[in-house]
């Protein structure tokens, strides 16, 4: 069963055509594009008409191409900055046009969706996954633990349980914390990144703080989102990208903060010239990397696992049981549509 998953954020709009089989991706197709959804929404509450017409123009073009590979049907939500912005039902109207259902989702029900992703790559090891988006940070700690039987001479895995024992959306990410120090200009000033870094430590901080009230110690930080993967793809000179040689990768807390220092040290031109680092992501890179920086200090991991396997992955396994009428492995149930 072939099945398109839409996500659309504050930075980018995103396209899964997915192959799942017994609650399981076995083949995927990602495609991302730049729209910059969320320009101006801290500030404003408001998406901006272009913002809108960009939006809409590429999900239209993901809709047409996700019919010409035969997906059955295709589920769309929207994060962050569709949450955020008082206008937000004009861009429905407008995603409505295309046969879509758009469901605006929390931030807690996205932080479940990226974990069931995530953490197939981790069965039997409580992680703390960490999805940094364009104006929200989602945090989960849990364990999808795989049940063993006895089958012959050896085991085999007989069914999963999801356990997620603490998710919290903070309401920073690489957009909200650019526009609010100006660490798109060049040569962005030393109290502009030391704002930054400050606004990010509170933040981070004081949500750990939470998770670890609330539950046992994680053993590995996971990284989603296009910050965490434009971390890797910039240290590794990967030109063009490669997700096979980002997915389950690890970088460390100094070279995050060498990566820092590079961004910080260019102008937004030269940034835009980084190789391995998409021109169009240049604006809000710097402010990415100083939150997972801050991110990695306050939850004492010195490295982080960066995974490909993010919230497309746990919106189409989701999407997938709904669609065969069994229950959905998170506590929300997508609204799919036709593609025929």
């Amino acid at each position: 069963m072939l099945l398109a998953a839409i996500d659309i954020g504050t930075v980018t709009a995103r396209l899964a055509l997915a192959q799942v089989e017994d609650g399981r991706v076995i083949r995927m197709a990602k495609y991302t594009e730049i729209v910059n959804l969320g320009e101006g929404v801290d500030t404003t509450k408001r998406l901006l008409p272009e913002a809108i017409h960009r939006c809409v123009g590429c999900v239209s073009s993901y809709v047409d191409h996700a019919r010409k590979e035969g997906a059955e049907a295709v589920v769309c939500t929207l994060t962050s900055a569709a949450r955020d912005a008082e206008n937000a039902p004009d861009l429905g109207m407008g995603l409505a046009s295309l046969g879509l259902e758009p469901m605006i989702i929390p931030g807690e029900i996205e932080g479940a969706l990226t974990f069931l992703g995530v953490s197939h790559d981790f069965e039997n090891h409580r992680i703390l996954v960490a999805d940094s988006g364009g104006g929200s940070t989602e945090l989960v700690v849990g364990t999808l633990a795989g049940q063993l039987a006895a089958q012959g001479a050896g085991q085999q895995l007989e069914g999963q349980q999801l356990d997620i024992n603490f998710v919290e959306s903070v309401e920073l990410g690489c957009r909200r914390l650019t526009e609010r120090f100006n660490l798109s200009s060049d040569h962005p000033s030393a109290e502009d990144i030391d704002g930054a870094h400050q606004m990010a430590a509170q933040m981070m901080s004081e949500a750990i703080g939470r998770a670890q009230q609330q539950c046992a110690a994680p053993e590995l930080l996971v990284g989603v989102g296009g910050t965490a993967t434009s971390l890797i793809a910039i240290r590794d000179h990967l030109d063009p990208y490669d997700p096979s040689k980002v997915h389950l990768n690890h970088i460390s807390i100094d070279e995050v903060s060498q990566i820092e220092g590079l961004l910080a040290s260019k102008t937004l031109k030269e940034r835009e010239d980084i190789t391995g680092l998409q021109a169009k992501r240049a604006p809000v890179m710097l402010a990415g990397t100083i939150l997972l920086a801050e991110l990695m200090k306050n939850s004492g991991f010195k490295h982080l696992v960066v995974s490909e396997s993010d919230l497309l992955f746990g919106l189409a396994i989701t999407a997938a049981a709904v669609h065969q009428g069994k229950q959905s492995p998170v506590i929300w149930k997508p609204i799919l549509r036709p593609l025929n």
